[in-house]
């Protein structure tokens, strides 16, 4: 019984005739031929059916960015059924597969994002490499890096073509603004190099501005999927990048209109903060003055268009602003200003070789001399001038921002509108101090009529005590009362102001009698060693929450405010308080500094200690009663300085002796310092 499973009826190699395919091939006729067998070649000539058919044609790129191949003519396969190891027979269907039309998944083949993350970046290292080595010589580069980027394409790619322009433009843009050709300029008669230049610096202009187009489309968008978010993020930060680095080349507003718009936001996003950072450096580093003021202008616009409906952050960046403080001065008379320019532009130089020279070579490259620096002293000046005048319409538009907001009582901005009219107070124009003052004095009064419970039912509603913004209490009236204050007294703290005062009829008996009803309140406040933005968590996915900012605004406590006000008050020198108010605040502030904390109490003491060395003359008399002159009986409770009789019998500083025995060391000794220094008055 033979071995093994029966041979299938299937043909392994052509008939041995071909003219009787029905005949049986004996299987020792058919290993007797096995010499004659070419398997390879007949299986290297066999067709293959659809799925397996490779296209020889180059594949193309769709307008939607898919990379397909594409379909080649169908011809028709011939039977499978005569090839060699053909399996079944004649009549089955073996051909239906081969003429099946492939899927259009099957047609389409995609390139790996990888694949073209890295063709794109070798394609971008080429072109900014040309422009590198010669920008006139392949200015075409700059729309080729444009069109790597395309709308269609993947976003990675988006992003390494944005990101890659910006590194591009802000090497080749030059130190100069290019201004735009006409057909005329471009086909006139020029030299070679001439012709040369302005076509680059056409491209250039022309490429720089479809990329900042570009730029500001993507910023503008706000809501979408991930990928539309994450590309204005880029967009966003190679817009802050542009603005710092080239601020005088072309297209600076529209550049500025991006920042703008995004800091009209609410919310603190990190691009929003991107912004303000790049605006703060953008205006510390401006030494022309000419972008300043365009960037002071958009805010401004941006401001008033919003009702003043904006973060605090956005104006506090007027505090970076190099406004005339910061240039010579403006004492400093014309005679003085070019001594200081000459200065300035003279240069220490090696001695020079002496050169024998005739009397008329000395007098001529004297007289050159003496030209030269006329005119490097003249062109200073205008320079200086014409600065001066553009940060003088950049003050103007600050100070109307502040005054606007003033008026319109915003609670979130009322702490630093305040604190920028004290910073800024020396370069206000005297003729506007009456109405300051007058502004003021309605947030005092407003303030204490909100504490006493006496406004309208009109008012109720502009006059809430506090007011929610973003899940955050920004109202707090006493904290608007103290900066009104401080303002105030800065106004009047110049040399110069306060000779002019008299003659302004300017009384801040007002902001110094609302100081002396307040200390009793304040004494009380629980929050009194806080600032405003002190009881606040930090936001615990900034990346850099731990580090200090550059400049703090509206974050000063009340008590580091009342000493500031007090130190006006008591301790100018061109304005010395009367004995009456002297007396006054010094008991006041005695009983005051027992219901302080431990260094508030301090910082008291240590203001009294001034007092005392300086006034002492006129506060001994709390100590001894033979210096007293008054009549009456004291009334500590009294509202005004002249109600409390401070110089009556019974006004004894009793408060000394508890303060002597106070817990904290350091206010034991200060205590003993102060009663040091009267007594050695009296002596």
């Amino acid at each position: 019984m033979p071995h093994g499973r029966p041979a299938k009826r299937r043909r392994i190699t052509p008939p041995i005739d071909d003219s009787k395919p029905s005949e049986t091939v004996k299987s020792s006729d058919l290993f007797a031929r096995a010499a004659d067998w070419d398997l390879e070649q007949e299986y290297e000539q066999r067709r293959r059916g659809k799925k397996s058919k490779e296209s020889n044609r180059l594949p193309i790129k769709t307008a939607e960015g898919h990379v397909q191949r594409v379909k080649e003519e169908a011809t028709k396969s011939e039977d499978d059924s005569d090839s060699f190891l053909g399996s079944g027979s004649e009549d089955e269907g073996g051909d239906e597969s081969a003429e099946t039309p492939p899927t259009e998944a099957e047609s389409v083949v995609q390139i790996p994002l990888k694949q073209q993350i890295v063709a794109a970046k070798e394609e971008i290292a080429r072109n900014a490499g040309l422009l590198n080595e010669d920008p006139e010589e392949h200015a075409g580069s700059f729309k080729k890096l444009a069109q790597i980027g395309g709308p269609g394409s993947p976003v990675a790619v988006q992003k390494l073509s944005l990101a890659a322009q910006a590194a591009v433009y802000k090497d080749v843009i030059p130190g100069y603004r290019i201004r735009s050709y006409k057909d005329e300029d471009l086909g006139s008669k020029v030299s070679r190099e001439v012709r040369q230049t302005r076509q680059y610096e056409q491209a250039l202009v022309t490429g720089y501005q479809v990329y900042v187009k570009r730029l500001s489309s993507l910023a503008k968008v706000r809501k979408g999927d991930q990928d539309a978010l994450t590309l204005r993020s880029v967009a966003i930060s190679c817009v802050c990048t542009l603005l710092l680095s080239v601020p005088h080349f072309n297209f600076r507003t529209e550049l500025l209109n991006v920042l703008v718009r995004e800091l009209a936001s609410r919310e603190a996003t990190p691009d929003f903060r991107r912004c303000v950072e790049t605006l703060e450096k953008f205006f510390e580093g401006d030494d022309d003055g000419a972008p300043s003021l365009e960037a002071v202008g958009l805010l401004t616009k941006m401001m008033k268009a919003k009702d003043y409906r904006i973060r605090e952050e956005v104006l506090n960046t007027f505090f970076h602003l190099r406004l005339l403080d910061e240039l010579l001065g403006p004492t400093l008379s014309r005679s003085e200003r070019r001594e200081d320019i000459s200065k300035l532009h003279g240069k220490k130089v090696k001695k020079e070789r002496f050169e024998h020279r005739s009397k008329k070579e000395r007098k001529l490259a004297k007289e050159r001399k003496a030209v030269e620096k006329d005119m490097r002293e003249a062109d200073a000046i205008v320079n200086y001038e014409e600065r001066e005048k553009l940060q003088s319409e950049t003050l103007k538009l600050v100070f109307i921002t502040y005054f606007r907001i003033l008026k319109a009582r915003i609670p979130e901005l009322m702490g630093a509108v305040l604190e920028g009219l004290a910073r800024y107070a020396h370069l206000i124009n005297q003729d506007f101090f009456g109405d300051i003052l007058e502004a003021l004095k309605d947030i005092i009064n407003q303030a204490d009529a909100v504490s006493k419970g006496e406004l309208d039912e009109e008012d109720e509603d502009t006059a809430d005590t506090s007011q929610e913004v973003d899940g955050e209490t920004i109202r707090n009236r006493t904290r608007e009362s103290l900066l009104a204050t401080q303002t105030a007294f800065t106004l009047l703290s110049g040399q110069e102001v306060s000779k002019a005062a008299s003659g302004l009829h300017l009384d801040l008996s007002f902001f110094t009698a609302h100081t002396y009803r307040s200390l009793y309140p304040l004494s009380l406040d629980a929050d009194i060693e806080l600032g405003p933005k002190s009881l606040r968590l930090p936001d615990p996915h900034a990346a850099k929450a731990s580090e200090k900012p550059s400049m703090r605004v509206n974050v000063s406590t009340p008590i580091l405010l009342l000493t500031r006000v007090l130190t006006s008050i008591l301790l100018t020198p061109s304005q010395p308080p009367p004995t009456v108010a002297a007396a006054s605040f010094f008991k006041r502030l005695l009983t005051v500094s027992l219901q302080l904390p431990e260094k508030s109490a301090l910082a008291v003491l240590t203001l009294l200690a001034k007092i005392a060395d300086k006034h002492g003359r006129k506060i001994e008399a709390l100590w001894y009663s033979d210096e007293r002159k008054g009549d009456g009986i004291f009334r500590g409770e009294s509202e005004s300085i002249e109600g409390s009789n401070v110089l009556a019998t019974g006004s004894g500083t009793w408060e000394t002796e508890l303060l002597k025995k106070h817990f904290c060391p350091k206010v034991r000794e200060q205590m003993t310092a102060i009663h040091k220094i009267v007594a050695g008055l009296h002596r």
